[in-house]
């Protein structure tokens, strides 16, 4: 194993099991138990706490508690917002984004149909559900690296989006990438939270984030 101070997160997938197990909560798109994904690798959960942790260290993965039972509540993993996969180019991917949000804009009526392939995008981006809706949706929020933070309000949550990954593109062209990202949101509430209504989507700059969306009729899916 590598020694604790290796933060590098290339370095800390060079390992075998961490790299598999990095591969697998990408393919999952949802928070999983240690207990789950030593399952899943047929290893011991005591093994797979260690390497996640190390994974954690490097700002690969994030911990979240299950409150759903008494006693300690159990580790949830999922891949960080923050993360990027070993010999990745960022770069490419910003520039990519930036080109089409470009190429949109140099197309008067382009716009009608963005929201509406953001949504078939969103269905797709969906994970399979096997916790509440909510619950999954924050998840997914999560995976595509908008870092929210959730608030109730009567019948509905408020979610406020701490950081904005497509922030490069939508300088090129906010209307087009924020409806894209409108869609997106409607497509994973058609899978996860059916019954969800999206009442407000209110954009902000994406170099301060804070974008807001507003939903209501969670009460089914609230887990």
């Amino acid at each position: 194993m590598d020694a604790p101070f290796v933060t590098d997160p290339d370095d800390v997938l060079a390992q075998p099991t961490r790299a598999r197990l990095f591969t697998l909560l990408g393919e999952l798109k949802r928070p999983a138990r240690t207990a789950e994904l030593a399952e899943r690798l047929e290893m011991h959960p005591n093994g797979v706490r260690i390497h996640l942790e190390r994974m954690e260290h490097a700002g690969l993965v994030q911990r979240a508690r299950i409150r759903d039972r008494r006693g300690r509540p159990p580790d949830a993993w999922s891949v960080s917002a923050d993360a990027r996969p070993a010999r990745s180019d960022p770069h490419a991917y910003h520039d990519l984004g930036r080109w089409l949000a470009r190429v949109l804009r140099a197309r008067p009526g382009a716009l009608r149909g963005v929201e509406q392939t953001g949504r078939e995008i969103g269905r797709e981006l969906a994970p399979e559900a096997t916790a509440a809706g909510r619950r999954v949706f924050e998840a997914s929020l999560s995976a595509l690296g908008f870092q929210p933070t959730a608030e109730a309000r009567g019948d509905g949550v408020t979610y406020r989006l701490r950081n904005c990954p497509y922030r490069d593109a939508v300088h090129e062209n906010q209307p087009a990438i924020c409806a894209l990202h409108k869609g997106i949101t409607r497509g994973l509430l058609d899978v996860l939270a059916p019954e969800a209504r999206l009442s407000g989507f209110v954009p902000h700059d994406p170099d301060l984030a804070g974008c807001l969306i507003e939903l209501r009729d969670l009460s089914t899916s609230a887990g």
